[in-house]
């Protein structure tokens, strides 16, 4: 069965751009103000996938007598610093050029402040209709996506939401979205793309969809 398709949902770090050095270099900068030694692979991988907030608790579980400060000196460390260090994924904006005149484009994403000025710095604003951020409701709560279908009056079958992680896994499986997984066969996902190529030629086979009035 063909679904219509109306809605796509798209997570940011690692979905839009490879943000990971970004990520690396901001949170290691937090840790050496504070006197401790850089992140592990294991902390690389957490800081990856949450929001801020939960990034400073994990990074810091072991000092919390130094929680306070680093949550200070985050707020006052500008993330546009390290936009420097990001690359936007190949093929994103062909891709949403193209998706825009069919379907309804949301973002997703655990980044808290720095979501705005970040879609702004790439260019991108003019593509996404709703932008849910971390500070409004974090993806480990399923209204961060549910909220973003009743904004659009679609069903869950009408969406897909792009994403790379176990966070994003379980927001889709709590809302009954289906996922596609972007540059993760780990995932326990519907449908899996390593390209925004791909992406679009899965879409074009597997779905119905019209030109937005």
């Amino acid at each position: 069965m063909r679904y219509n398709l109306k809605l796509l949902v798209f997570d940011c770090d690692g979905v839009l751009f490879d943000s990971k050095l970004a990520n690396t270099y901001f949170y290691n900068y937090i840790l050496e103000k504070i006197g401790r030694k850089p992140m592990t692979e294991e902390e690389i991988e957490f800081i990856h996938m949450h929001s801020v907030n939960e990034c400073i608790e994990f990074l810091l579980r072991n000092h919390p007598e130094k929680l306070e400060l680093a949550k200070k000196i985050q707020k006052e460390t500008p993330y546009t610093l390290f936009f420097k260090y990001m690359v936007m994924e190949e093929g994103l904006k062909e891709f949403l050029e193209w998706a825009k005149n069919y379907f309804f484009i949301a973002l997703c994403t655990n980044r808290t402040t720095s979501t705005y000025p970040l879609i702004k710095h790439f260019q991108l604003e003019k593509y996404f209709d709703f932008i849910m951020s971390a500070d409004k409701i974090p993806k480990n709560n399923p209204s961060a996506l549910s909220t973003i279908l009743e904004y659009f009056k679609v069903e869950p079958e009408e969406a897909l939401y792009i994403g790379d992680s176990k966070v994003d896994e379980a927001l889709c499986k709590n809302c009954k979205v289906k996922l596609v997984a972007f540059k993760n066969p780990k995932l326990s996902a519907d449908f899996y793309v390593n390209s925004y190529k791909e992406l679009k030629e899965f879409i074009e086979k597997s779905f119905s969809f019209s030109r937005k009035a």
